[in-house]
């Protein structure tokens, strides 16, 4: 039973943090090099692409989707999509991603001249499932070690949730000390004092049986 407990709030909190990690808005110093749009048809990866931009039919099976070819800081490779959120989850209420296009597409730079651009994007990459994380915002910055800033968003989201798990677990132990705790201190009780019964009963048994024993 512990060990099922364990197992539960492991995989509990490891569900958190994940999309914690997933919709929680990150910053990456990019170069942009490129812009283009590619016609996707959603198979089993749908779950990690936003909805159709605003006012579009929502039902189509494939669309026209924007994205952003960057290299990092480190020389890595890394490739945003650029989709609306609208009003769905998360919930960024994005609705000019054709502004950011332009904006990113304004910003294309090479090696021998970078042009440094901050990114705000959610989401993950990856390669083997075709993923990409979303990008929301862009802006130039001064160089590849201009500062992120502290995600203040983030550290009060995340203040906010434990608070109300918090708040949550103190009123949870409450009711149990409230109405559960009686009940099974209750029942506990009834099976003592039936214990209790049943062996005041075989020692009178016991007695009355030994009257009927040969007397020597």
């Amino acid at each position: 039973m512990v060990y099922l407990k364990w197992v539960f709030w492991i995989t509990f909190w490891t569900l958190v943090v994940a999309i914690f990690h997933y919709t929680l808005p990150q910053v990456d110093i990019v170069r942009v090099t490129d812009t283009y749009e590619k016609r996707i048809d959603f198979g089993e990866n749908s779950i990690f692409w936003a909805n159709g931009d605003v006012g579009n039919d929502e039902t189509v099976v494939n669309r026209d989707v924007f994205f952003i070819q960057t290299v990092r800081t480190n020389d890595r490779v890394m490739v945003y999509r650029n989709e609306d959120t609208g009003w769905g989850w998360p919930p960024y209420f994005k609705f000019d991603t054709s502004n950011l296009q332009a904006e990113a597409a304004d910003n294309k730079s090479t090696a021998a001249a970078p042009t440094w651009v901050a990114i705000r994007h959610y989401g993950w990459r990856n390669e083997f499932m075709s993923v990409y994380p979303n990008a929301v915002g862009a802006w130039a910055v001064s160089g590849p070690d201009a500062p992120k800033g502290f995600p203040w968003l983030n550290a009060v989201i995340i203040a906010l949730f434990l608070l109300v798990v918090l708040g949550i677990w103190r009123l949870l132990r409450r009711f149990r000390q409230r109405r559960i705790d009686p009940v099974v201190d209750g029942i506990s009780d009834s099976f003592d004092a039936a214990g209790e019964t049943v062996s005041e009963h075989r020692s009178a048994i016991s007695r009355w049986l030994g009257t009927w024993r040969a007397k020597k």
